[in-house]
């Protein structure tokens, strides 16, 4: 399994930003999909979640991020809006070892490259 994140990028408060992850190599609508970050000098962490019935998010994304995926065409996106500077990081996408939603990060056994979004003040 390969998984590609794109569309980070250097964005202002306030800015929306939408990132996608595109995955090959197994059934992809069987499998959860989820967006983790880390922030410099901090622990990976969890951000959002989706599998075909239901979608989880961190506290933090307080309605302002929202996760889709695309079945059709292997893609897992992560809508982000009202950015802060503290959403910098480098954001992660993963896929799940089973099709159950989960916030551990030890659930998701495939994991893309990250890609960096950076929001100044």
């Amino acid at each position: 399994v390969q998984l590609q994140a794109s569309g980070g990028g250097l964005v202002q408060t306030g800015d929306s930003l939408t990132l996608s992850c595109t995955a090959s190599g197994r059934a992809f609508r069987n499998y959860a999909m989820g967006w983790f970050r880390q922030a410099p000098g901090k622990e990976r962490e969890f951000v959002a979640t989706v599998n075909w019935y239901d979608k989880y998010y961190a506290d933090f994304v307080k309605g302002r991020f929202t996760i889709s995926r695309d079945n059709a065409k292997n893609m897992v996106f992560l809508q982000m809006n009202n950015l802060t500077p503290e959403d910098t990081a480098v954001y992660y996408c993963a896929q799940g070892a089973t099709h159950y939603s989960t916030r551990d990060s030890k659930s998701y056994r495939y994991w893309g490259q990250g890609t960096l979004v950076t929001v100044s003040s």
